[in-house]
C-alpha cells in the first residue's frame, strides 16, 4: 500500500506553526513521515519572505516528534563540508530514536549561493562534487575510519563517532536528470523522490530511467523506494488531492508527499486526512 507524507518547507511562517503542524501529524498514524527543504530563501512570493535553517529546525522537530520519520528533501552539497552533514545526520537519528532519513542533492538554486558567496559551479563541477560528497557521507557513516581523495575533499583517517542508532541511515536522493542525478541514486539511494512532476505518466517515465541506470551496475531496483511531492496550497481540493495521490500510487509511487505552502494550520490536515481514508 502506498503511504503518506507531509513537508512543510520552513518559509513564509513562524516557528510555532511548523511546530504545531508537526505534533498534530505524529498523531496521526496515516502520515508515515514529516519533511522540510534546505535553503536560505523562499522559492515562492514573497521572495524576500522569511525562511528558517533546515537542520536547526530538523533538530528540534526531532525532539517534539516521537514517531514520524523525518527528513529533510533534500541538503544542497555544496552548502556543507560532507564529514559536517555526516556528523549532523548521527546527531539528529540519535535525538530522534533512530527515525532519521538523509535527503541529498547537487544544489541548484543560484541567488542564495550567490548572495552568501558559497561556490555553486557548473552543472558538471556540482555533480562531481556531488558524487564525491556521497562516497565520503557513506563510508563515514559506516566505516571507523576514512580516507578520501578527490577534487573537492580530502580526509585522512577521519572518523564520525558515534554511529548512527539505525543500522543504516536511509539516503535519499532527489531529482530527475537521467546523466547523472539517477545514475547516483542507483549506486547510493535508498529512496528516490521526485517533486512536482506535471503526471504519473512522467513520473512513471523516469522512475523506468532509474530502473534501467540499476540495471547497468548490476543493482536490483526493487531496492530504492519510490516518492513523490505533491504541491499542496492552501485553496487546493483535499478530494483531488487524494485523488492525484491514487493515480501516482497506481503508476508505481511507494511515499506521497504532501507539501504544504503557507499558511502552515493544523486545521488543514484533516480534510485531507479523511479524504485520503476515502479512497
Amino acid at each position: 500500500m502506498v503511504a503518506y507524507g507531509i513537508k512543510t518547507p520552513p518559509q513564509h511562517g513562524p516557528w510555532v506553526d511548523f511546530l504545531d503542524v508537526w505534533r498534530a501529524a505524529d498523531d496521526i498514524e496515516l502520515f508515515e513521515s514529516a519533511w522540510v527543504m534546505d535553503h536560505f530563501y523562499p522559492l515562492t512570493p514573497p521572495l524576500d519572505g522569511t525562511h528558517l535553517e533546515s537542520w536547526t529546525v530538523l533538530a528540534a522537530l526531532a525532539q517534539a516528534t516521537s514517531r514520524l520519520r523525518l527528513g529533510c528533501m533534500v541538503n544542497g552539497m555544496h552548502y556543507r563540508h560532507p564529514a559536517v552533514t555526516a556528523n549532523a545526520a548521527v546527531t539528529i537519528d540519535h535525538i530522534s530514536g533512530g527515525r532519521f532519513n538523509l535527503g541529498l542533492g547537487a544544489g541548484w538554486f543560484e541567488p542564495e549561493s550567490n548572495a552568501y558567496g558559497i561556490p555553486l559551479g557548473s552543472l558538471k563541477e556540482r555533480f562531481d562534487r556531488f558524487d564525491e560528497g556521497l562516497e565520503v557521507i557513506t563510508s563515514l557513516l559506516t566505516k571507523e575510519y576514512t580516507d578520501f581523495t578527490g577534487r573537492y575533499y580530502q580526509l585522512t583517517q577521519a572518523r564520525c563517532e558515534p554511529k548512527p542508532v539505525q543500522s543504516r541511515i536511509p539516503i535519499v536522493i532527489g531529482g530527475r536528470g537521467p546523466n547523472r542525478t539517477l545514475p547516483a541514486a542507483a549506486r547510493w539511494a535508498d529512496m528516490w523522490d521526485l517533486a512536482g512532476p506535471d503526471s504519473p505518466a512522467t513520473w512513471r517515465a523516469t522512475s523506468d530511467i532509474l530502473d534501467q541506470r540499476c540495471a547497468a551496475i548490476g543493482r536490483n531496483p526493487a531496492e530504492i523506494r519510490r516518492s513523490v511531492h505533491l504541491m499542496w496550497p492552501e485553496e487546493a481540493d483535499p478530494v483531488a488531492m487524494a485523488a492525484s495521490a491514487a493515480d501516482y500510487a497506481a503508476a508505481g509511487v511507494d511515499l506521497v508527499i504532501f507539501s504544504m505552502r503557507a499558511p502552515y494550520k493544523v486545521a488543514r490536515l484533516e480534510p485531507l486526512v479523511s479524504a485520503l481514508q476515502r479512497m
